[in-house]
């Protein structure tokens, strides 16, 4: 029997509940053995929809955080919550009240602000464009036009960072090392261009993930896919290409897309700066 606890967590958002999603995940992780059961509302910009989300609050109370910046919006909230007696809390004020002490300018209150249509927006866009069209070694022709490109064997989670990376702006490439199958000769010949970096994992980690895709698509494990030994020499051989090749290389056995991710965009920072010194 499961000693997990649950609480219901209402987030009530007028843009999209992305930072509240973010914000307080971040929290629950910080206590073991309880989850939240999430109740999202986003794009709540008016009565109707919010009234909507006070009477799931109301059958189902909890904690309750909010991204809203409608006075009327939240006054109602805050006494709904006063009234089934649930902890209320805007998440943005804190943080909005420390930028205005020190800008010493008030906030010009907006939805969804953030996700405005400028050439920020666009560039995330031409590059979620450009990783799709881009994953798995496709067009591989185009490599010196990717800000980053990811090498590695079948499941070293190439593509879902590769994806998130290019949310965050960045044009993403990823080319798969098969054996028997060279490597472009665009990946070799692009010193100075893109950052290059190859993902590893353990071999028990890629035969795991292995066998759960062949099980998904009702394939037989019996090949040298899932065999422990040949898949150890997959990595070892891709470690060789890394090293020959001096690109700096990320074991994601243990790492979250997000946490590889990050040391991505660390890497590309340093790479950028070194190109610009040069």
């Amino acid at each position: 029997m499961s000693n997990r606890s649950y609480f219901h967590l209402h987030l009530v958002s007028d843009s999209t509940g992305e930072t509240l999603i973010a914000v307080s995940r971040a929290a629950t992780a910080q206590y073991e053995g309880i989850s939240a059961i999430e109740h999202v509302y986003p794009l709540v910009r008016t009565t109707a929809q919010l009234e909507r989300a006070i009477s799931e609050i109301e059958v189902e109370p909890g904690i309750i955080l909010y991204t809203l910046v409608d006075p009327e919006l939240i006054a109602r909230l805050e006494e709904a919550c006063r009234t089934f007696a649930c902890p209320c809390l805007s998440v943005l004020d804190p943080v909005l009240n420390l930028f205005q002490s020190y800008l010493g300018v008030a906030s010009a209150p907006k939805p969804g602000a953030q996700h405005t249509l400028n050439a920020e927006y666009f560039r995330r866009i031409d590059a979620l464009n450009f990783t799709m069209m881009h994953d798995d070694g496709v067009l591989p022709g185009n490599l010196n036009d990717a800000d980053v490109i990811l090498v590695g064997v079948s499941r070293t989670s190439k593509t879902p960072t590769a994806i998130y990376l290019a949310n965050r702006g960045i044009k993403t490439a990823n080319v798969p090392l098969v054996p028997g199958i060279p490597m472009p000769p665009q990946l070799e010949a692009s010193s100075g261009g893109p950052l290059i970096v190859g993902l590893v994992a353990t071999p028990e980690r890629i035969v795991q993930i292995r066998q759960n895709r062949l099980l998904s698509l009702n394939a037989s494990d019996e090949t040298t896919y899932v065999d422990r030994n040949s898949v150890a020499e997959e990595i070892a051989n891709s470690r060789r290409v890394f090293s020959r090749n001096n690109w700096p290389v990320i074991d994601v056995t243990r790492r979250s897309i997000e946490e590889t991710a990050a040391a991505i965009i660390d890497l590309h920072k340093s790479h950028r700066l070194s190109r610009v010194a040069q």
